[in-house]
């Protein structure tokens, strides 16, 4: 608990045996009230090492994609009463250590989401980012906040926390199951006015850290600038689409 709030930390998971238990230990119990992983059809044993660690788990038994892995973390987090809910890839790219600083950023009423940015600061590169990924991060990132009239120095980190009320009310059902799932939701938080916190967070990519491919990288930036595209359009007046459509009420 924090401020009396119930923190949830969700690990949406794909082959990740070999860096669960790391990722797991660094948790910060003393705030955190309850974990849980979904496991998206892995090839590997990270269903047994997630139970043999105690953790609740959730197997897919097809493979949903990254975005419909998050869909079954945050629906399930509620169910299990959370208050605020931080997202740790359990690949240990991104350290959960900072959880506690996230999750106060949103107890105590500051920000309805925070970010972990891997771009404030100088850790990107020095933590092993390829320079292709970090030149387009930055060139997409421009992008979105021209478009989208908005300033966050990056939207493409996968280390978030939410509210609640975020959660509850965001038409993530609306998303895409795929890696672009990730900005189309900071998209919807921008239209509907949320508050969005960061903070900086060192990055390590190693061999068992989990990446996309190239090919899928480029998938994921024309993603990225198509929601972009229809955010503005949405502005205007000229499309009227599901994904920036009236809150739901779960």
């Amino acid at each position: 608990m924090l401020n009396n709030k119930k923190v949830v930390v969700v690990l949406p998971a794909y082959n990740a045996a070999k860096t669960l238990e790391i990722t797991y230990r660094e948790i910060p119990f003393e705030i955190v009230d309850d974990v849980l992983l979904v496991d998206d059809a892995s090839k590997d044993d990270t269903a047994a090492e997630a139970l043999r660690l105690g953790i609740k788990t959730i197997v897919h038994r097809e493979n949903l994609g990254y975005g419909g892995n998050q869909k079954t973390c945050y629906k399930t987090a509620l169910d299990l009463g959370a208050d605020i809910v931080v997202m740790v890839h359990p690949d240990y790219q991104y350290t959960p250590r900072l959880i506690p600083a996230m999750a106060s950023m949103i107890a105590y009423g500051e920000f309805d989401a925070v970010l972990a940015s891997r771009i404030l600061g100088v850790g990107a590169l020095k933590g092993g980012m390829p320079l292709y990924k970090y030149l387009a991060n930055r060139v997409l990132t421009l992008v979105e906040n021209l478009l989208l009239g908005h300033k966050l120095s990056e939207y493409h980190t996968g280390y978030r926390a939410f509210s609640r009320e975020v959660l509850e009310k965001l038409p993530l059902e609306a998303n895409s199951d795929d890696f672009v799932f990730d900005n189309q939701m900071l998209a919807q938080l921008v239209w509907f006015n949320y508050r969005i916190g960061e903070l900086s967070c060192p990055t390590k990519y190693f061999t068992d850290a989990s990446s996309i491919n190239f090919r899928r990288s480029v998938v994921y930036g024309l993603g990225v600038i198509k929601t972009a595209l229809q955010f503005r359009l949405q502005r205007l007046g000229l499309v009227s689409l599901p994904l920036f459509a009236k809150e739901s009420r779960r």
